[in-house]
């Protein structure tokens, strides 16, 4: 069964609301932050208004909180396919839970060690352990990318993992460019040579299935802003690195998992509606994801397999969305495509595209795509790296499009109407 556009837009209020408009917004700013689902707004306002209290009372209210919290983590648990909801660390988004735990991290390395970054990455997996590096006296090996196809060079990953370094940091997914990374490729590598790998997964948890039992990964984290929930972070850990780790927090917190981790008062409706997030991702997968249940359902069950077959009809979906992106920037006079344009090689890019328009300032399209009631980003995305390496930071980066599996083939075509008028 192929998505059904319309019942999808209508788990979105503010898709929902647009529908009344004689012009309604076009929301393909989605690699910065989806629209939120019904679903996990019910959560956030449903913590709110019944069951909001700190954590640990004697009392119904902060028990009924508590075991809200205790579902999100086992609903983060099953999206990731984790071995337990133990290793679930929820923070304020990425970047603040990656600058958190690269504290801890590095606590374990010495003078002379070795970390590598790559410059496809966003910057919240590259200053993080470069500070960290610069704390403890270890050195930096930065891996390129392909400038030509957006694809990091695997050569230069190779030539850096000779050092034996203690961690490597990598994306899924480029924020910038949409390549998809060869992450368990990366993992085999890094492991043969002794070193952690942590994976940023923020771009990549909207468009495909995760699984880090599977990939063999021993850090990995997501924001779900970007898969249709609230703004807050969510970070696997291995439970024997978790346990192992110096966690930073003061004194009265408690030294076991989850919690070790989760310093203060937690963001409880925030991770509420983490919770409503994942519940949307499995109503997608029960109600649109059937047909690909007959290889999943060898290695997952229950709301796992609800998840897994959620992230297969989403995929399906974006790819076709995919190439008409793809098509519509290729056909339009003045643009340049920055990343994968294969139209054979899509299914190594999610659907995120970065552009510069002949003779435009980013920004001055950006503005004009708004007037159109078009939203996208211009910029460097936090990916500050990837646009230096194009010589194109200067001259104030790039416009991105992200379409997700709310979007429709109709928006695209008025992408591509409005920049033909540029």
């Amino acid at each position: 069964m192929s998505l059904d556009l319309n019942a999808i837009r209508g788990q979105f209020p503010v898709l929902r609301q647009q529908a009344e408009s004689d012009n309604p917004a076009v929301f393909f700013d989605n690699p910065g932050g989806t629209q939120i689902a019904q679903f996990s707004l019910d959560r956030i306002t449903g913590y709110l208004t019944r069951h909001n209290a700190n954590h640990g009372g004697a009392f119904l209210t902060s028990q009924q909180s508590d075991a809200v919290l205790d579902d999100a983590h086992a609903a983060m648990a099953d999206l990731y396919n984790a071995a337990r909801p133990e290793e679930i660390v929820f923070g304020n988004n990425m970047t603040t839970l990656t600058l958190y735990i690269s504290r801890s991290i590095a606590r374990t390395w010495n003078a002379g060690d070795e970390i590598v970054v790559t410059r496809l990455d966003h910057d919240a997996n590259v200053s993080p352990w470069v500070l960290a590096a610069q704390d403890r006296g270890c050195s930096v090996r930065w891996v390129d990318f392909d400038v030509e196809d957006g694809t990091l060079n695997m050569e230069s990953m190779r030539k850096a993992l000779e050092g034996r370094p203690r961690l490597v940091a990598v994306g899924y997914a480029s924020n910038a460019l949409g390549t998809i990374n060869p992450v368990d490729e990366i993992i085999k590598l890094a492991h043969a040579a002794g070193a952690l790998v942590y994976v940023d997964a923020v771009q990549y948890a909207a468009h495909g299935a995760i699984d880090v039992q599977k990939l063999g990964c021993d850090f990995l984290v997501s924001s779900s802003y970007k898969f249709f929930g609230p703004h807050a972070g969510i970070l696997y850990g291995r439970y024997q690195l978790l346990e192992e780790l110096f966690a930073y927090k003061v004194r009265p917190a408690p030294n076991t998992l989850p919690g070790k981790f989760e310093t203060g008062t937690q963001n409880h409706e925030g991770i509420a509606g983490v919770l409503g997030a994942v519940e949307y991702l499995e109503w997608v997968g029960k109600t649109f994801g059937q047909e690909f249940s007959g290889e999943l359902s060898k290695a997952y069950g229950g709301r796992r397999l609800y998840l897994k077959q959620a992230m297969a009809a989403l995929h399906t979906y974006e790819m076709e969305i995919n190439r008409a992106v793809l098509e519509a920037l290729q056909e339009t006079r003045g643009v340049h495509i920055y990343g994968l344009t294969d139209p054979q090689r899509l299914d190594e890019r999610v659907p995120t595209f970065s552009f510069t328009v002949d003779g435009l300032h980013p920004r001055v399209v950006a503005e004009k795509l708004a007037e159109k009631n078009i939203y996208v980003w211009d910029g460097n995305y936090y990916a500050l790296s990837v646009t230096e390496r194009l010589g194109l930071e200067e001259h104030g980066g790039m416009v991105r499009v992200g379409p997700v599996h709310y979007n429709t083939l109709d928006e695209v075509a008025r992408l591509q109407a409005a920049l033909n008028g540029l």
